[in-house]
């Protein structure tokens, strides 16, 4: 039997083992539920039970082939490696000098703290950190990117930089707090491209999760007319429900005649969350002169782009990673200021001991997922 240790919490304590579940990647697709040990905060770091993750395609990806993620400087396979980013969770212990937080605290987490030193972290872009994945050996500069670089979320507990934290309200749920993350990337995404998007107008390309909540977020920023194009009746009617006053299904109209009717003659701004082979050339029909693009997807192959029409409308073409900027925090505010309401992208939940159940509900979309949940079980708190 594990020896367990306490940390504070008011009146009462949080049973922390010594040893926690977690899932680790083997070859590519294969993965094994193993004991680790629990993990200990340095400075400026704590100790996150994880109370809930969702699933995205980007673990899916990374479970499958590998990149984006890096450890130890090459592929993430057979490294005793825990994938899994978009988790919640309570603090359980501090690091050292850490009064940033308290022992107790509900969190959200981004995934990447960066570096800090180089740069871009410098500049506030740590989702491009120039030191990506040098956290090990005589290579450590301290970046992490939990899920990617260094350990994740499809365990028990995880270690957070407290920069990469956001408070969660009471009466949010665990599973409503994982999709911040999400809406953060949209946030990100309307950012970069637009920045005050008040009275204007916004496509948004794509009924994924990312583009769902980039609906969500657009509405809830004061864009005027918000579009959502797609291929599913029932994604694009969630859409609506989210805050679209347009929704155009690409296999039954001309998404981007049916754009420009919409907004008299083109839009503001596209966000792209398809990936869809001839999105950017679509995305750049559909907007006025001067209009924006924001890539949030990307196509598995590359692509032929028509560049010369690009430079004659002066369309201006932004590509993001991840939730940068601090977007998670504004977007985290939108939701506890009930907003919108994200909890309707969330459609399986499965405890930690199903992980493999809940990837693949993700992946083969069953029951037309759209972001499954797995919940952990904690001993309650004594």
């Amino acid at each position: 039997m594990n020896a367990v240790t306490e940390a504070p919490f008011r009146q009462k304590t949080f049973r922390i083992p010594e040893k926690m579940k977690a899932w680790v990647l083997g070859d590519p697709d294969q993965l094994s539920l193993v004991e680790k040990p629990v993990p200990q905060p340095g400075a400026a770091e704590v100790l996150v039970r994880i109370d809930a993750i969702a699933v995205c395609a980007t673990d899916l990806e990374i479970i499958h082939k590998g990149p984006p993620a890096l450890i130890q400087g090459g592929l993430p396979f057979n490294k005793n490696f825990t994938p899994g980013h978009e988790y919640m969770g309570t603090i359980v212990r501090l690091g050292p000098g850490v009064d940033e937080y308290k022992v107790g605290d509900r969190v959200t987490v981004e995934v990447h703290a960066g570096c800090g030193r180089c740069e871009r972290c410098r500049e506030g872009m740590y989702t491009a950190c120039l030191n990506y994945g040098k956290n090990y050996g005589e290579m450590n500069k301290g970046h992490r990117a939990n899920g990617f670089t260094t350990d994740g979320g499809f365990a028990q507990y995880a270690i957070n930089n407290i920069n990469t934290l956001a408070h969660v309200p009471a009466d949010m749920s665990d599973e409503e707090a994982t999709l911040i993350v999400t809406a953060g990337t949209a946030m990100y995404g309307l950012d970069v491209t637009a920045g005050l998007i008040a009275g204007q107008s916004v496509v948004v390309m794509g009924p994924g999760p990312i583009g769902l909540m980039g609906v969500a977020v657009a509405k809830a920023l004061g864009a005027s007319e918000v579009i959502l194009t797609g291929t599913r009746d029932n994604r694009l009617e969630m859409g609506r429900k989210l805050g679209a006053d347009f929704t155009v299904n690409v296999t039954k109209e001309d998404s981007v005649e049916a754009v420009r009717r919409y907004t008299n003659g083109g839009a503001h701004y596209v966000l792209e969350c398809s990936g869809a082979p001839n999105a950017v050339n679509d995305a750049a029909k559909m907007l006025k002169r001067g209009g924006r693009i924001c890539l949030a997807a990307f196509p598995s192959e590359p692509v032929p782009v028509d560049i010369a029409n690009l430079v004659r409308n002066n369309i201006y073409l932004y590509g993001i990673r991840g939730e940068g900027k601090s977007a998670t925090h504004r977007a985290a505010a939108l939701m506890a200021q009930k907003r919108f309401d994200a909890r309707m992208i969330h459609t399986h939940t499965f405890p930690l001991e199903e992980v493999p159940t809940a990837l693949r509900y993700a992946r083969e979309r069953i029951d037309d997922a759209i972001k499954v949940v797995v919940k952990m079980n904690h001993p309650e708190v004594c």
